[in-house]
């Protein structure tokens, strides 16, 4: 007898999966695969938009011919700020470019010659100024830059939204993708931004519809029901707000530690813009306060520089304990020693001294100078939210100096560390089905860890 399962498209930059979930969405099959990246008009790299549409296309239909699983339902989680361009033939007429890319200067000077002052229109869309990391520009840039080819779009999806419109044929919009720095949408207002009517992109963008639609379909003999698809950031968030009771911020650690606050007013002020706040969206439409603070890629160029300065192996610092002795002797006269390469802080000295007997000693002192910036962050994104909790996830959530600093530096706040590399795939998972999570549910599917604060 098959298995019956949800299937989960979870597209990143670099690796694309595919996941199958049980019943009690616990991963039962998983696939993935790397492309190489194309090339734009202007030889800028970006996603190979045919390489990816075969292989998904490919990859579940291989998996419904092993006639292993019963694929009940299929959603799709993916990275933002990235719109795939349909014609009025139903075909992708441009490239899915990189929001990496340098936005046109003269074209971006003109939107807020218009539409500014930059202040204001970034505190209504919830976003700072990000050239074409504000992918609703992308679309104005092509209006302007490539008119003609503005001129053969029928419709702007984002890349969640075009993964599905594979499996539905409908186009569709929904809101986390909205909502994700696109500056396309008015936190006040809570509907597009007057700029998207005045220039007639509403006109390309699909009908919204909530993110926990799916459509009852037959796909190739099969039936199933099929999402409309998920911003990773936002779908991550999904078991946490499914499952806990309390109000609660997410930090996601990696290369960047992004603290997500699902329980904020959803207006930016400007002292949270200068702070690199922006909003993303809940899947019910609601603002999420987001900070990013490059904590991973900060740490990575300081461990190297450690790691040749006191001549030790470059695992050293994976091994190294929370050491109290350590704490008090360097806060006897606590004063910052590291100069960042890719972080801004006032504190900061302007060059690295490295007073310190030994290799644990001077990663103690990083750690600590690291958690006082990642306190800062927190304290951004949780603003005047009355908050208890506060989850852990990532790369960061195993590192014992890290957990143990922020839990005395955050209390009372009850401190929660969890594991899943799963997280936005399982969040899309959730997200389109009926089931009501119980408490225990991060426990068992997340390795759910509590840290009592420790008394420094």
């Amino acid at each position: 007898m098959k298995q019956k399962v949800t299937a989960v498209f979870d597209i990143g930059k670099t690796n694309k999966k595919i996941f199958l979930f049980n019943k009690n969405f616990q991963e039962v099959h998983k696939e993935y695969i790397r492309f190489d990246e194309t090339v734009d008009e202007d030889g800028y790299p970006c996603e190979d938009i045919d390489k990816l549409k075969t292989w998904i296309v490919d990859t579940f239909d291989n998996i419904l011919k092993a006639d292993k699983y019963e694929i009940t339902s299929l959603n799709f989680s993916t990275y933002g700020a990235s719109f795939v361009h349909i014609g009025y033939d139903g075909q992708v007429v441009a490239p899915l470019y990189n929001y990496t890319k340098p936005y046109d200067a003269k074209i971006e000077a003109k939107f807020y010659r218009k539409y500014g002052p930059i202040a204001k229109f970034c505190q209504e869309t919830g976003s700072s100024k990000l050239g074409n990391l504000n992918s609703g520009l992308q679309i104005y840039l092509l209006k302007y830059q490539q008119p003609e080819l503005f001129k053969k779009i029928k419709y702007s999806l984002h890349l969640p939204q075009f993964v599905s419109y594979l499996f539905t044929g409908i186009p569709l919009s929904e809101y986390t993708s909205i909502g994700c720095h696109t500056a396309l949408w008015d936190y006040k207002k809570q509907d597009y931004h007057t700029w998207v009517y005045e220039e007639g992109i509403n006109e390309k963008l699909p009908s919204i519809v909530p993110t926990e639609s799916s459509i009852n379909m037959n796909y190739k003999g099969h039936k199933m029901k099929i999402g409309v698809g998920i911003h990773d950031s936002s779908s991550a968030l999904v078991p946490y707000l499914r499952s806990s009771k309390k109000p609660f911020l997410l930090v996601s650690t990696g290369t960047w530690a992004i603290t997500l606050n699902p329980f904020s007013d959803g207006i930016l002020s400007a002292t949270d813009l200068k702070a690199d706040c922006q909003n993303n969206m809940r899947i019910n439409g609601e603002a999420v306060k987001a900070a990013r603070l490059f904590l991973g890629n900060e740490y990575k160029l300081q461990i190297a520089k450690l790691t040749e300065h006191y001549k030790v192996p470059h695992e050293t610092h994976r091994t190294v304990k929370f050491s109290k002795s350590i704490f008090k002797k360097l806060n006897e006269n606590f004063k910052p020693h590291f100069a960042w390469e890719s972080l801004k802080d006032s504190a900061a000295p302007k060059k690295t001294t490295l007073p310190f007997e030994s290799f644990e000693e001077a990663y103690h002192q990083m750690m600590q100078e690291l958690v006082k910036l990642q306190v800062k962050n927190i304290d951004m994104a949780k603003g005047k939210a009355k908050l208890e909790r506060i989850y852990i996830d990532g790369g960061f959530s195993d590192n014992d100096i890290y957990i143990k600093l922020l839990s005395h530096y955050l209390s009372p706040m009850e401190l929660k560390t969890t594991d899943s590399s799963l997280g936005s795939a399982l969040g899309a998972a959730i997200a389109i089905s009926d089931v009501t999570l119980n408490p225990k549910f991060l426990k068992k599917n997340y390795s759910l860890k509590k840290h009592k604060a420790v008394s420094l």
